[in-house]
């Protein structure tokens, strides 16, 4: 018997890895979409997800009334981008807007982040998520370089600390991780070229790294298949195998390193696929502790991803012991019973 699984890093609306695609699809449907892979999430035994880009109060408020089976739902809204960022899906060519989409929001100058800011919070979002690099599917934006100037990174940081609250950041490189950290990030998402030098910097600061080792394994392997540009093909080669190197120095600098997988479109299956590699790197008891008591801390919430008396009755109950046979974690449904909130799911 386990705490029931958390992952930090869950797209409900990541439907499809072409953002403008994505965005093509009225809300409503993006939905629906959203409410099965929420299902599946909680089937595999993750009783609780973070989504750092997208969600909304609508989804949030039909969780809470119990019309769709889904895990506990933490959502920052929008992630935001600056022009030209990670989140604006626009190809060099395109003349579309593109400042807008389901799961991103592109947002410039200081007093403009505010205000989304604090829209965010008053629609109910959990945390706010910044592009703080370049990433592998977005067409224009080298993955190393740093997104938004240090004064807009801490308007957000401020309004989120503010309202007792804190910011995810994504971020590949050692300048874009400074970047986010030097000015109030306290959750860096993926990390996969970090140093050594930056990881001591973050354990420092008291930031989270929340590796998203699925992501990249999956679209290695199927993203020819399923239709990936080239460009972000060699941005995955580019900090594929960099991604548990990330889990290592991070750990050896003290760094509390969580759990994430980032599955967009049809590679959300691979979900506890992520559990598999991170158990590779760590182990299954570290491993373990990322998906369950370090998410938990992360997302501010102790009554989650432990099994003591005080906590929410979230369990995963395997047919055996993990530990002796760490496949359990990731076998099918058939050896695993789901209970959520005291209720099996």
């Amino acid at each position: 018997m386990l705490p029931g699984l958390i992952d930090a890093h869950f797209h409900a609306y990541g439907i499809d890895l072409d953002m403008l695609a994505l965005e093509s699809r009225p809300l409503s449907y993006v939905a629906l979409a959203a409410a099965r892979r929420l299902s599946a999430a909680l089937t595999r035994g993750f009783t609780t997800v973070r989504d750092p880009a997208g969600g909304d109060a609508g989804l949030a408020r039909a969780i809470a009334e119990g019309l769709l089976p889904s895990p506990r739902y933490l959502w920052t809204g929008a992630a935001l981008s600056q022009t030209g960022g990670h989140g604006d899906p626009r190809a060099a060519d395109s003349d579309v807007c593109g400042c807008a989409t389901h799961a991103t929001e592109v947002v410039d100058g200081v007093d403009p982040l505010r205000q989304a800011v604090r829209d965010r919070f008053r629609r109910g979002a959990h945390a706010i998520k910044i592009m703080a690099s370049g990433g592998v599917v977005s067409l224009t934006d080298p993955i190393r370089i740093p997104q938004y100037s240090p004064e807009e990174v801490r308007t957000v940081c401020d309004e989120a600390t503010r309202r007792g609250s804190y910011v995810a950041a994504h971020a590949y490189s050692p300048e874009a991780i400074r970047h986010a950290i030097d000015n109030g990030v306290r959750s860096v998402e993926h990390g996969n070229l970090l140093d050594a030098d930056t990881a001591k910097a973050m354990a420092d600061a008291g930031a989270y790294l929340v590796p998203t080792l699925a992501a990249y394994d999956a679209m290695d392997r199927r993203g020819a298949d399923i239709g990936m540009p080239a460009v972000s093909r060699q941005k995955n080669r580019e900090v594929l195998d960099a991604g548990r190197t990330a889990v290592e120095l991070a750990r050896a600098a003290g760094v509390r390193v969580g759990f994430g997988t980032d599955l967009m479109g049809v590679l959300e299956d691979e979900q506890l696929n992520g559990l598999r590699l991170q158990v590779e790197v760590d182990g299954p008891v570290t491993a373990l502790r990322s998906a369950t008591s370090v998410n938990a801390d992360l997302l501010g919430r102790p009554d989650l991803g432990r099994v003591r008396a005080g906590c929410v009755a979230d369990l995963l109950i395997l047919d055996g012991d993990p530990l002796r046979e760490p496949s359990l974690l990731w076998a099918g449904p058939e050896r695993r019973t789901v209970v959520q909130a005291g209720v099996v799911r």
